[in-house]
């Protein structure tokens, strides 16, 4: 390919980096329960978990970790996450269910996102808190409760469009929430309804990377808090939601690298990086760059715990500039927060065999085709480039070979689009039929997110690994509990 190899290599840490170094493991694994396959580590939530505790810490705060159930729907982890006191944000009734009955109590449950009655009635008859999009939705839970006999619920006001004093700055619009200058004829509404509903706090939800966006949005729910204490209203809580983020990428350098040529390769000035000359967004016309590029910022050294930490710092213009820890602090506000990638970071890995390796006749890139489908691996689709794990199954040909290998990696279904990754691949050697590609940090959204069972091909299996000493253990994932070792883990 010429120059310096783009690699973008995964940032792994302890725990993954170990599993991905028991390749007997893993082949035994894919031998008996297919290709693709999902582990998860339900270890390593547990050590996020408490990355995010030391940070409330750290800024004396209260407030509760919710999961984002959506991430990811496993068994294993949402029990894991039982044995902890965090607590797990649910968006529908299946999810609602599937965390009652991993043993979440609902004290520890919030009920957020679309709802229909069937979701309302649970929620509000196990007493979990539900936050709530706008005024007919908390009319229709009013309601329900009322006509059932239900207990007193407790809700959040979800807001969004939130617009800062001075120089002007907007949080993007969300079609989850109401505007904070509409905020009057929903508290006019609680207030109405104060006999079925309780007023927990209000929060928001912004799909943004922005720091500045966020700290927006959050000195604007502190200024309906105050609104609310104006009224009357003993509001104690203020959900932020997630968006912390996740650092994939083991090297910034690398990142760099390879945003910068992918623009050069899209000017022409360099062969392409993709498959068909690809631009993630980015386009030529006439010489001139144009269009954005599409991906999600694949290093990020400031994310999870560490982006609440500075969010937390950050100085509220509107309050004078004083840290908004402090202004939650002052007026004894908990803190609940949402992560789901963040939370789910090094948690996972998904395995895919490899199925058939074709030269081209006119050279450049193998054709790797593997047996999974492109839903199966989603990190293309949420934008995410980061290079697989090669797994040889013949350990004497690992180093055969000196120069990274360029690969295009296809799925298995027979669709033109059905790519693992529109993106060259440099791998370390030339991979065979039965090497496995590990595709490392899958766990948060991008494992079984978008995962189908298109043609009748199976969507992927799951399990669950834990270490006990220098051993991996495992399980399927609906059999593992926190009381492990289970009967029949390995």
């Amino acid at each position: 390919m010429g120059g310096q190899p783009l690699f973008l290599e995964p940032r792994l840490e302890s725990r993954l980096r170990s599993l991905l170094n028991s390749p007997e493991l893993l082949h035994t694994l894919t031998d008996a329960l297919g290709s693709p396959l999902n582990i998860v580590v339900p270890d390593q939530l547990a050590d996020n978990l408490r990355q995010f505790r030391a940070v409330y810490g750290a800024h004396h705060l209260a407030g509760q970790v919710f999961l984002a159930h959506k991430a990811n729907r496993s068994s294993a982890l949402l029990r894991r996450l039982a044995a902890t006191d965090a607590g797990v944000d649910v968006a529908s009734l299946g999810e609602l269910q599937h965390a009652l009955g991993a043993g979440l109590t609902p004290d520890r449950i919030t009920a957020t996102g679309p709802k229909n009655p069937e979701f309302l009635w649970l929620a509000a008859r196990t007493s979990v808190t539900v936050s709530l999009d706008t005024r007919s939705e908390l009319e229709q839970l009013a309601t329900l409760v009322r006509e059932n006999a239900l207990p007193r619920t407790r809700v959040l006001l979800r807001l969004s469009g939130f617009e800062a004093s001075g120089v002007r700055v907007l949080t993007r619009r969300s079609r989850f929430g109401t505007a904070p200058g509409d905020s009057g004829p929903l508290l006019e509404a609680v207030e109405r309804h104060a006999d079925a509903l309780d007023l927990v706090g209000v929060a928001y939800h912004l799909d943004t990377t922005s720091l500045t966006e966020k700290a927006v949005a959050l000195e604007g729910c502190l200024r309906v808090l105050e609104e609310c204490r104006s009224r009357g209203l003993r509001p104690r809580a203020v959900d932020i939601g997630g968006g912390f983020g996740v650092n994939y990428l083991a090297d910034g350098g690398q990142w760099e690298r390879y945003t910068t040529e992918l623009t050069e390769a899209v000017l022409g000035i360099r062969p392409p990086l993709t498959y068909g000359g690809h631009g993630y967004g980015l386009r030529n016309e006439a010489g001139t760059l144009r269009g954005t590029l599409g991906l999600y910022p694949a290093h990020r050294p400031v994310a999870g715990a560490r982006y609440l930490d500075e969010l937390l710092a950050h100085p509220a213009a509107s309050f004078g500039g004083r840290p908004l820890a402090a202004l939650l602090l002052e007026h004894l506000y908990d803190l609940h927060t949402e992560p789901g990638r963040a939370l789910l970071d090094q948690c996972g890995v998904t395995l895919t065999r490899v199925l058939e390796v074709r030269d081209q006749e006119t050279g450049g890139p193998l054709h790797v085709r593997l047996a999974a489908k492109a839903d199966d691996v989603g990190l293309e689709e949420h934008g995410v480039l980061m290079d697989p794990v090669l797994v040889p199954r013949d350990r004497a040909g690992e180093d055969a070979g000196t120069e990274p290998v360029p690969v295009h990696l296809f799925g298995s279904l027979c669709l033109e689009s059905d790519l693992i990754t529109r993106r060259t691949v440099l791998l370390p050697r030339r991979p065979a039929p039965g090497d496995l590609l590990a595709f490392a940090n899958t766990a948060g959204y991008c494992m079984d997110f978008h995962a189908t069972r298109a043609q009748h091909q199976p969507a992927a299996r799951k399990v669950a690994a834990w270490q006990e000493g220098d051993r991996w253990r495992w399980c399927l994932d609906d059999q593992y509990w926190p009381t492990t070792p289970v009967g029949g883990a390995q």
